[in-house]
């Protein structure tokens, strides 16, 4: 791993520093003209001195990184470069920069674009699943890029209309005198790990999908999502409350 070196030139105001990260990653994809699609992602590494680190979230939008994404595709659509769709966007802050990511020379960022010849950069992701309201078989549960899929439901061990077996990892007893229980499927949903992405994915399974018990997400900014469809997940990121059926709440974080 090695670290963006700093520079002496300082960004002068969010405006000017996100034109110059613009710049940059524009410089990036005039070098994909002709082969956009076989862009999946974008990894943009921020690492600079403590006093500028409010410029830099600002400029990438910290809290809504989709909206620094969509000025991406504006330079990708105005050079013809036509990206792969779904691609993703994924900003780290204060991390080492991998030695496949590209370094600005004038700004502490970097960037590591993901194509079909290399998916991504291979790191273990850990994640935390709070239970706020309902009685779980445990208070916090441990999300791992590296496990396996990850079932919730009502009770640990159930047998599914096909007959076969089901194991809720995140199981919430049927034994509980808990109300918010009684809501909670047996095959309510799942989390997983895309590789892709780079990031935990949850998806409604046949009992939490309507008109049987529903699945839905507040994210810390934003409206309500409801998951009507067990084909479509949904990028869970820090501070996203899910709500199980009536009134089971989990909330989704990567600080422990």
């Amino acid at each position: 791993m090695l670290s963006i070196l700093k520079k002496d030139k300082q960004p002068k105001d969010v405006k000017t520093l996100r034109s110059g990260l613009l710049d940059f990653i524009k410089d990036q994809l005039r070098k994909a003209e002709g082969e956009g699609a076989d862009i999946k992602g974008m990894h943009l590494y921020i690492n600079c001195n403590a006093q500028d680190k409010f410029l830099y979230d600002s400029a990438v939008y910290i809290n809504n990184t989709d909206l620094f994404k969509e000025e991406i595709q504006r330079i990708a659509d105005d050079f013809d470069i036509n990206l792969h769709a779904g691609w993703q966007f994924q900003v780290f802050c204060d991390e080492e920069v991998p030695p496949e990511a590209i370094k600005s020379a004038d700004l502490g960022a970097a960037l590591f674009i993901s194509t079909k010849q290399k998916p991504t950069i291979r790191r273990e992701a850990i994640a935390y699943l709070k239970v706020l309201n309902g009685e779980a078989e445990q208070a916090v549960y441990t999300l791992k890029s590296s496990g396996k899929k990850i079932n919730i439901g009502r009770e640990k061990n159930v047998q599914v209309a096909d007959g076969y077996l089901r194991q809720n990892q995140i199981a919430f007893p049927d034994s509980s005198n808990h109300k918010s229980n009684k809501s909670v499927s047996r095959q309510h949903a799942h989390i997983e790990w895309s590789e892709e992405a780079g990031a935990f994915f949850l998806y409604a399974d046949e009992g939490g999908i309507p008109p049987a018990n529903k699945v839905k997400v507040k994210p810390e900014k934003g409206s309500e999502i409801k998951l009507i469809t067990t084909e479509v997940g949904y990028h869970l990121k820090e501070g996203d409350q899910v709500i199980l059926g009536e009134s089971a709440l989990l909330e989704f974080s990567y600080l422990e």
